[in-house]
């Protein structure tokens, strides 16, 4: 694993030459082959060295990670071509990505916990540093205090655990404790993380005012912290979450539902995208908390899926919003009549967006809701109502930008260059072609 780090580590000073932008995007290709080249296809641990190992999830996740922030200096071109800071930006970059590294990969909870904690830092910096309203610093920190708030618990939690057991490694947690204190202690910041409705109110706000790539980490990775932090402790909270889970299934089906009515009345495209993710990511979280093989498996797949889809949708948000200068619906309309090529990628990650087949969404969305019905036969009527809007805002989406009459303010601009199609392209390939290997992610 030393490495991958020491790879990253090497890629800093490449950010203080601001000629050497697309450089350093290759190099986050380069990482992700090399990574990918690098996995012995068991399910225990490998690579291990110091206090970093990986296993199917990491290994799967930081993939996810490598792949995204590749994509993320692909789309951020804007800043590179208005010379905005970009040596800067690719530093923040590269230490974002290596504190997800290291998050996803660590073996002791502590330096999970510590990682976690600084993969915030760079993600305030990007929707701080390139945001676009004043209102970012409000944003940046709701962020960070949701984050900070739920997370000193959680510290604390460690430390006791580390005092019963003597050991904090993944291996030897052992579900010796019954207290849903401690219990909550542990996994609220992850519930604020991935989040569950009523402790979401952070991610929208987040969304709207971050730069493309900003919005693109927090769909794509930040929010599957909290998912993995959780598939990692369930087994330490077996006894206790087997009596009290049914509160968090029922508060995540709900919030689902929920949340898909709110994004029928948004107008904001962006602000649609985000509260479509907090829908996906219940579904997730519902999934977890029933504790069953299905939802580990379903929820692994959905986290991965999402993180490609949603980054897709909040590029060509981007795309759109770059050319008009504006996100509202009400002004991105007729779209398909400017740019009818890109109007087949909104086309293609919309659909992926309410699962249809051949997306990952869908085969993860199958497993979650086969983990969910066998868990308890009441879930059918709100997995029905949370998959019926979530279709329903997903056409909503597409028809209302790409459909209708154009805005009168609108003239001719450029149709888009081949960089941003390969941006799509690059969201929509994975996020299709793994659907042919579905049995690879239930080999864990």
């Amino acid at each position: 694993m030393m490495k991958f780090l020491f790879f990253m580590v090497f890629m800093i000073p490449l950010g203080f030459f601001s000629s050497f932008y697309w450089l350093n995007q290759l190099f986050y290709f380069v990482l992700f082959f090399l990574f990918l080249f690098s996995y012995c296809g068991s399910s225990i641990f490998s690579d291990l060295s110091y206090f970093l190992g990986c296993d199917y999830i990491s290994y799967l996740l930081i993939l996810l990670s490598i792949w995204i922030c590749g994509l993320m200096v692909m789309a951020s071109e804007k800043i590179n071509k208005e010379k905005f800071f970009s040596g800067f930006f690719l530093v923040v970059m590269v230490a974002l990505l290596f504190s997800l590294f290291v998050t996803f990969s660590s073996l002791n909870l502590f330096i999970f916990y510590l990682f976690f904690e600084v993969s915030l830092i760079p993600t305030l910096i990007l929707i701080l540093g390139w945001g676009y309203q004043p209102e970012r610093i409000q944003a940046g920190l709701y962020m960070f205090f949701y984050t900070l708030f739920a997370s000193l618990p959680m510290m604390v939690a460690i430390f006791y655990l580390y005092y019963g057991l003597d050991s904090i490694d993944y291996f030897f947690l052992d579900n010796k404790f019954d207290s849903f204190f401690l219990y909550l202690c542990m996994i609220m910041v992850f519930l604020v993380k991935i989040p569950m409705f009523f402790v979401h109110l952070w991610l929208p706000k987040a969304h709207v005012e971050a730069p493309v790539s900003g919005s693109m980490i927090l769909a794509g990775i930040m929010l599957k912290l909290g998912g993995y932090g959780l598939l990692r402790l369930m087994p330490v909270f077996l006894s206790v979450g087997l009596k009290f889970n049914y509160l968090f299934v029922v508060i995540s089906l709900f919030g689902g539902f929920v949340i898909s009515l709110i994004c029928l009345r948004q107008s904001d495209i962006k602000s649609l995208i985000a509260y479509s993710s907090v829908s996906h990511m219940g579904l997730v979280l519902g999934g977890i908390m029933t504790m069953n093989i299905w939802g580990f498996y379903g929820a692994v797949v959905m986290m991965i899926a999402h993180g490609l889809c949603s980054s897709g949708l909040f590029c060509l948000a981007n795309v759109t919003y770059e050319r008009l200068g504006s996100r509202s619906l009400y002004l991105n309309k007729g779209l398909i009549n400017l740019m009818p090529s890109m109007s087949l990628w909104w086309f293609l990650l919309c659909s992926s967006n309410m699962a249809a087949p051949p997306s990952l969404n869908l085969m993860g969305e199958i497993m979650l809701i086969n983990s969910l019905v066998s868990w308890g036969l009441i879930t059918v009527l709100l997995l029905m109502l949370s998959s019926f809007f979530s279709a329903a805002y997903s056409l909503y989406l597409y028809s209302y930008s790409q459909h209708g009459k154009m805005s009168a303010g609108l003239y001719g601009f450029n149709l888009g260059v081949i960089r941003e199609y390969l941006v799509m392209f690059l969201h929509w390939l994975p996020l299709n072609l793994f659907f042919l290997k579905g049995d690879f992610f239930v080999v864990y």
